[in-house]
């Protein structure tokens, strides 16, 4: 019987070709696109899963008066919390940011780089996270001056050598430093936030001496902010009994009351958010996650629908073989698993076509979303028998509709010829297509959305120039006794170049974050908690406002003499305008002169900046303070702007003649405010993409109903035709009833676009406006590739000779 049911399913398959194929392709396509999302899906939910003790592993966080949250505290508050709580465990620090230096193999000759992606790292780092080790013990981090290299690293460095015993040299903010390899590590996984090519004790800093001056990098202080601080609690403690202990401590320590508590995180949720009302910090997006698995889950359902519009469409073909084997004794239930085995056939062969067309799409999906993604990924959470069981469900009632629906014909009336007058399947069928281009159309307007947004980012003022400005990261290695007079030297040969128009020295660069944040502000006539707002610090020097041509609303800049005064020995400042503004002055001229209050110091406002964007569009501008230091962490330099890379090599030239051993690190100030709208160009990809996928599919169906509609009225056609109508008004009529309904899903898609859109908008402290025009466009765009799809089958049949028309049957 199963043998007989799938060679009737085959020849049914080869008889109705054009179906076949339509229903195969959609639904390929379909499951295709949802595959593909799912593995972003899986990826972004395994993010940290690996670790052994991850359920009782929490994240220690800061959060403000306003519920805003940062994951850098004070390092101090950790031994103060294991000595007072038997609730701890054990507890792990690392500092990133800080760690950024220079690297090279100890040796003259041998090649540096600068290091980013590195970490100082307390000395239980490899045996609190679960990263495995290839070679040394986990207990040798806890030893000072040691570094433990990734896989990767190893022959970065020492090629085939072997690492164990061999010396880094680590130059950054703490000198240079001899550190000796006693461990090597497995590049650690794209799916872990916690990501380092190269791990540095933290014992190290632990020694006053290696400290260099920097104070604030007391590994015991609890006044400055700058480490990651995770704990593993014992089984059973409750996180939010026990963050009110936490915070109880603080405010009993600290010196200052400014209102901040701390908060744990789960581990697991570090990465997303527990649920989309989580406010604390994450380093992922659950939003964009649910966002595009419903993309992934409608793209699939405009393939079923495809399969269910035409199967019904084309069902009426076999009402006479249903009535026939009715007729001759056939029960429901036959027909049931003959068409539902059909139904399956069908589905199986989509499902074939969709591993074909992933395996295809895949290097594409990857390089879209920067992501070594594969099938393999669904593997790494149970978000795959979620997806199995979405694509089973989905086929399985496709097919059973479909099924049941062929099965249930009348064999009296299939045999008179009777079913045509039935508008059940008609109104199915028509409302079908009106889902399907609602979600194509809401994908379109999405995708426009989010184009104009990213390019309204792109294309703004930012209150300043950036275009040729080209930074130069500045040099760790040799700041000996002749430091200075090299760096002198640099300079007076540089600008003695014909190609450089400007140039400054500064801490931190737009397109970057400050050197610091920090509170403590108040002016004569603050308010109670005033001094709990938040300022950003910006160490610039004297010629960084004209190099990147910011202007001053009032007051003067600073004076080369007042950038060499030392850190604690300045009194003078400069405010942006958002700044005097939370401090309260009510204008720029009233702001200078003001001496204002920094905890136990006071520093007179000198100059008022005019606001531009340090950062992104993405947020607000900051309140940012700027403060005077010849700080060399950044030369940039204004080119002019033709030749650009013989100017950067002789650039390079110079630079290594001074600062030997120093890698020539650049890159432009304009490419890399680009780099902080990667994620907003990503998901613009995606969206086109998507809705390029869900239009392709949707017209796929269109096609195939277009041509069942020209089939099933093609003597009709030729009874026009001879008694005199036109080409254009067989076209017209063949196609108005297609255009209305895709009018009907335009009405339907605008004001759900619009609500989602709008949300998503807000996410933007600066945004467009959705005009009428989007919508315009997007459903023109809709019309005209509906009516092309019709329309091709519509003109075909309307050139057909109507003496073939009125002889078909």
């Amino acid at each position: 019987m199963l043998q007989n049911y799938l060679k009737i399913a085959f020849r049914n398959l080869l008889r109705h070709k054009v179906y076949s194929f339509i229903n195969i392709a959609g639904l390929a396509m379909g499951i295709s696109a949802f595959l593909l999302i799912l593995q972003y899906v899986s990826h972004e939910k395994s993010f940290n899963q690996f670790h052994t003790n991850l359920p009782d592993m929490y994240r220690l966080l800061n959060e403000d008066p306003k519920g805003v949250t940062w994951g850098e505290v004070e390092p101090g508050w950790a031994s103060r919390a294991k000595q007072r709580f038997p609730d701890i465990q054990s507890y792990c620090r690392f500092a990133d940011g800080m760690a950024q230096g220079i690297v090279k193999k100890e040796g003259p000759a041998n090649e540096s780089f600068r290091e980013t992606n590195i970490s100082y790292a307390e000395g239980n780092f490899f045996s609190f996270f679960s990263f495995p080790l290839k070679s040394g013990l986990p207990a040798a981090l806890a030893k000072p001056n040691v570094v433990f290299v990734s896989e990767t690293s190893a022959k970065k460095y020492f090629g085939t050598e072997n690492p164990m015993g061999k010396v880094l040299m680590l130059s950054n903010q703490f000198g240079t430093m001899p550190f000796t390899v006693e461990g090597i590590y497995a590049d650690m996984p794209t799916n872990s936030d916690i990501r380092y090519d190269l791990v540095f004790s933290l014992e190290t800093l632990k020694i006053p001496a290696n400290l260099m001056g920097n104070d604030w990098a007391d590994t015991e202080n609890i006044d400055s902010q700058y480490i990651n601080m995770f704990f593993l609690l014992n089984k059973g403690i409750n996180p939010s009994a026990f963050e009110a202990k936490l915070t109880a401590m603080r405010n009993e320590l600290s010196k200052e009351n400014d209102g901040v508590r701390f908060r744990l995180q789960a581990f697991k949720n570090t990465h997303l958010s527990a649920s989309l009302n989580d406010t604390l910090q994450t380093l992922g997006n659950l939003k964009y996650v649910y966002m595009l698995g419903g993309i992934a889950f409608l793209i699939l359902i405009i393939g079923w629908f495809n399969y269910v519009n035409l199967s019904t469409a084309n069902s009426l073909k076999r009402a006479n073989e249903v009535g026939v084997r009715k007729v001759i004794g056939a029960t429901q239930w036959h027909l049931v698993k003959q068409f539902l085995g059909e139904s399956m056939l069908v589905n199986l062969l989509g499902f074939v076509l969709a591993l074909v067309l992933v395996s295809a799409l895949q290097p594409f999906f990857n390089e879209l979303l920067d992501k070594p993604l594969s099938l393999k990924t669904l593997g790494y959470t149970p978000v795959w028998i979620w997806g199995l069981a979405v694509v089973l469900f989905g086929s399985l009632a496709s097919g059973a509709y479909t099924a049941f629906a062929l099965s249930n014909f009348n064999p009296i009336k299939t045999m008179k010829g009777q079913l045509n007058k039935t508008s059940k399947g008609v109104f199915l069928r028509k409302s079908l297509v009106v889902v399907q281009f609602s979600i194509s159309i809401t994908l379109v307007l999405a995708t426009i959305v989010i184009y104009n947004q990213l390019h309204f980012m792109q294309s703004q003022n930012l209150g300043m120039n950036t275009q040729q400005l080209l930074v130069i990261r500045g040099p760790e290695i040799g700041k000996d006794s002749t430091y200075a007079a090299r760096k002198n030297a640099f300079w007076n040969e540089l600008t003695q170049l014909s190609f450089i128009k400007d140039y400054c020295t500064s801490g931190t660069i737009p397109s970057g974050w400050y050197n610091f944040s920090t509170a403590g502000f108040t002016q004569p006539n603050s308010k109670s908690g005033d001094e709990f707002k938040t300022y950003s610090f910006a160490i610039i020097g004297e010629r960084f406002l004209k190099t990147y041509e910011i202007g001053l609303k009032a007051g003067r800049n600073f004076t080369a003499e007042e950038c060499k005064v030392e850190w604690n020995q300045n009194s003078k400042v400069l405010m942006n305008e958002r700044a005097i503004q939370q401090l309260g002055f009510t204008s720029a001229e009233q702001a200078i002169r003001t001496k204002i209050k920094w905890d136990e110091r006071y520093l007179e406002i000198i100059g008022v900046v005019k606001d531009y964007h340090h950062t992104s569009l993405q947020k607000a501008i900051d309140p940012i303070i700027f403060y005077p230091q010849n700080n060399n962490a950044y030369f940039t330099i204004r080119l002019t702007a033709d030749r650009m890379p013989e100017k950067i090599a002789s650039l390079n030239k110079l630079y290594k003649t001074y600062f030997t051993g120093n890698p020539f690190d650049y890159f432009f100030v304009d490419e890399n405010f680009n780099k902080l709208y990667v994620s907003e160009q990503q998901y613009s990809h995606i969206f086109t993409t998507a809705s390029l996928w869900a239009i392709f599919i949707a017209c796929l169906g269109l096609f195939g109903l277009a041509t069942f509609t020209v089939e099933s009225r093609t003597k009709e056609i030729g009874i026009r035709k001879v008694l005199g109508a036109s080409v254009a008004s067989i076209t017209a009529l063949l196609s108005k009833d297609f255009l209305l309904l895709v009018l009907l899903a335009i009405f339907i898609a605008s004001p759900v676009a619009y609500y989602f859109m709008d949300k998503w908008l807000q996410d933007f402290a600066y945004r467009i406006s959705i005009s009428w025009w989007v919508f315009a466009a997007a459903g023109g765009l809709a019309v005209l590739i509906a009516f092309l799809t019709v329309g091709f089958q519509s003109i075909k049949a309307a050139l057909m000779n109507p003496v073939k028309s009125l002889k078909s049957e």
